[in-house]
C-alpha cells in the first residue's frame, strides 16, 4: 500500500471541504458525498495501517465517515476540516482496537500480496514483520508511530491529530522506536533503518 501524504499538495482543498461541510449542514447530501470522495482513500489507508486488514479498514473508514456526518455540527469552521475529520477517524480506529481487546496482531495474515522475486519477497516479509511489530506496540506508541511514519504527518500535525502536546508526541516516537528495535532485533538493518 502506498504511503500516505497529508499536505497541501495532496489534492485536498480546505475551501472545498469547508464549503461542502456547510452545504451538508444545509441539507445537501451530495456535498457530503464529495467529502467522502476526496477523503475515502486517505481514511481507508490510515485504517489499514491501524488494523492490518483490508476488509476491516473498509468498515472502519465507513464508520468514521458516519460518525463525522453525525457530528458535523461540532466542526466549528475553525482550523482545517481535514484535521477534524482525521481526528474523528483516529478516534473511531482507536475505539475499534480497544473493543478487540485480547487481539494478537502478530497472528494476522499478511494482507499484502507476495512479491515475485526472492529479494522482493524478503522485503515484503520484512515490511510485514515491521507492520506486525508496530501493531503490537502499546497504544500511545503505536498511534504515534502510525500517524507520524505511515501517515507521514509532521510532528505538529501528528500531535494535533492525537490530541497531545508536541513534546509528548516526540517522547512517544522515541520510546516507540526503542520498543521496535527491541522487538525486531536482528530484523533491522545495521544502520537501524525501518
Amino acid at each position: 500500500m502506498a504511503a500516505l501524504v497529508w499536505s497541501e499538495e495532496s489534492g485536498m482543498s480546505d475551501e472545498e471541504d469547508a464549503r461542502d461541510a456547510a452545504r451538508t449542514l444545509d441539507g445537501d447530501l451530495d456535498a457530503f458525498g464529495r467529502i467522502v470522495g476526496r477523503w475515502q482513500g486517505t481514511l481507508r489507508a490510515l485504517a489499514f495501517r491501524f488494523s492490518g486488514d483490508t476488509h476491516l479498514a473498509e468498515d472502519l473508514a465507513q464508520n468514521a465517515f458516519l460518525l463525522a456526518f453525525r457530528r458535523l455540527r461540532q466542526w466549528r469552521g475553525e482550523g482545517r476540516f481535514g484535521s477534524w475529520l482525521l481526528a474523528t477517524a483516529l478516534n473511531v480506529y482507536r475505539s475499534a482496537r480497544r473493543v478487540k481487546a485480547g487481539h494478537d496482531p502478530a497472528r494476522e495474515p499478511n494482507a499484502e500480496p507476495a512479491a515475485p522475486t526472492e529479494e522482493a519477497r524478503g522485503e515484503g516479509e520484512r515490511r510485514a514483520g515491521i507492520h506486525r511489530a508496530v501493531l503490537g506496540l502499546p497504544g500511545p506508541y503505536r498511534d504515534a508511530i502510525l500517524v507520524f511514519y505511515f501517515f507521514e504527518a509532521n510532528t505538529k500535525q501528528a500531535a494535533l491529530l492525537l490530541g497531545v502536546p508536541e513534546g509528548t508526541l516526540k517522547a512517544r516516537l522515541s520510546r516507540g522506536r526503542d520498543l521496535l528495535r527491541e522487538a525486531l532485533g536482528e530484523s533491522m538493518d545495521p544502520e537501524g533503518r525501518r
